[in-house]
């Protein structure tokens, strides 16, 4: 299975900007495309965005995916971001639109953009530094703030540590708006906890937060991650194996089982397992369970292989 692999410049992963889900996951699949295309990225040429990508990388319903890209076509041109250039005459604040163009085809599904001139040279430029990871990684997220979170961590992967973020910084990098959340406990609860525990859950590196006071009120915080082991598999799996056999099982990293418990929980045929009126991310936990479970997991191997597990 090819590796879709998202570079963005450190610039553009520290700016300041303010996208909901959707509109993250829109960018995030056209930094893709124009890599994996070969096309590149210029301020001429729209990339295209299927929606049955959207579907496929994010498992959501499709008719709720198709709304969701019109709806973003409309409040994608308006979006601004702010970031910092090195000039030498001192450093220059910048801010722009995130397209220059954006339209939604409606026979086809698709969207096509076309980044602004000056984010270009922010998504395509590799050398100096740049921060990059899999799309899948951040494919079970459903918080914009824990996709913010993850990127400005990740570009830290090489210490494992972040320097102390001010407080007001760093809800600018999340995207949190002036105003928004102004009560710290509100922050902390709606924004950062659940950010946290979806990266933990659902991700390739588990983060622990220190909170850092300026006499009795927090002003900052620091991040420590590590990259989560991989699961040891005793002996080598033939994908070809009759999965039908009482012995089939395959082993499922932590980060593996939140992904597929989350894209199984959303399907049709799992609603026989569902209790109550759990909610999806409950349902997503329980499944999560059921998959160490050889006996589930044969059960659940052809949704798996459906919802793109690849053994």
């Amino acid at each position: 299975m090819k590796t879709e692999l998202v570079v963005k410049d450190n610039a553009l992963i520290n700016a300041s900007y303010n996208l909901d889900l959707v509109e993250q996951r829109l960018i995030l699949l056209a930094i893709v495309e124009a890599r994996e295309s070969g096309k590149g990225i210029n301020a001429n040429d729209p990339l295209t965005v299927h929606a049955e990508s959207y579907i496929n990388h994010f498992s959501v319903h499709r008719n709720t995916a198709y709304q969701a890209l019109k709806d973003a076509c409309k409040d994608l041109f308006a979006r601004q971001f702010s970031y910092q250039e090195q000039r030498p005459k001192g450093v220059a604040n910048i801010t722009s639109r995130w397209v220059s163009q954006i339209a939604y085809i409606d026979n086809s599904a698709t969207v096509e953009l076309i980044f602004a001139p000056a984010i270009i040279p922010l998504v395509t430029r590799l050398e100096e530094q740049f921060t990059s990871y899999e799309l899948k990684q951040v494919s079970g997220l459903s918080s914009a703030y824990a996709i913010r979170l993850y990127e400005v961590l990740i570009a830290w992967r090489s210490t494992g540590k972040t320097p102390i973020i001010e407080l007001s910084d760093f809800r600018q990098k999340l995207g949190v708006l002036e105003g928004e959340y102004s009560r710290f406990n509100n922050f902390k609860v709606r924004v950062l906890d659940p950010a946290i525990k979806q990266i933990n859950e659902y991700t390739d590196i588990t983060v622990k937060a220190e909170q850092h006071k300026k006499g009795r009120s927090v002003s900052g915080f620091s991040f420590k991650f590590k990259q989560k082991q991989q699961a040891k598999i005793e002996k080598p799996v033939d994908p070809k194996r009759d999965p039908n056999t009482p012995d089939f099982f395959i082993p499922m990293t932590d980060a593996q089982r939140h992904l597929f418990a989350h894209k199984l929980s959303t399907l049709h045929e799992m609603s026989e397992y569902s209790v109550g009126t759990e909610s999806y991310e409950d349902f997503a936990k329980r499944i999560a369970d059921m998959l160490l479970e050889p006996e589930k997991f044969r059960t659940f191997y052809p949704l798996l292989v459906q919802v793109g597990f690849n053994p």
